[in-house]
């Protein structure tokens, strides 16, 4: 694997902050409270992980449907059935409390992974790809966990 590109990174870590943020904001009143003034109770505790991880699974679908588009046949065809799964994922298991919805997201990012794995097995990501989503995912799982357990 090689190097992941700096802008990359950072804007990939720039995306992991909304569950650290709602993690943060679980473990400090004050700054939830703060954070509920200016912008909504949105963006706050479980409320600004679980609705930020049903987008960002729903971005990398497209981000998958992407790599599909590089692809012939039935790869192409596997590839843009596999695409969809994230954000059919996010639409259908986020409800159910925050608990569950919180697990479920976590499943969600492992099995995005996954599919991953197999695009990047494919040849149909750069190589850098793998690097940076084992990264982000351990992340994501890290700061839901989190959030699920508070």
């Amino acid at each position: 694997m090689s190097q992941i590109p700096r802008s990359a990174l950072l804007l990939g870590l720039l995306g992991v902050l909304p569950f650290a943020w709602g993690v943060l904001t679980m473990l400090q009143q004050d700054l939830s409270d703060v954070t509920i003034r200016v912008i909504g109770p949105r963006f706050v505790g479980p409320y600004v992980q679980l609705f930020y991880g049903a987008v960002i699974l729903s971005f990398m679908s497209g981000v998958l449907w992407g790599f599909a588009t590089r692809a012939n046949g039935k790869q192409a065809t596997l590839g843009y059935i596999f695409s969809v799964l994230p954000a059919l994922w996010a639409f259908f298991t986020t409800g159910g409390g925050e608990e569950t919805a919180a697990q479920n997201l976590i499943l969600g990012f492992l099995g995005l992974l996954m599919l991953d794995w197999y695009f990047h097995r494919k040849q149909l990501t750069p190589a850098w790809w793998m690097s940076l989503r084992v990264l982000l995912t351990t992340l994501v799982v890290i700061f839901l966990g989190l959030g699920a357990m508070i």
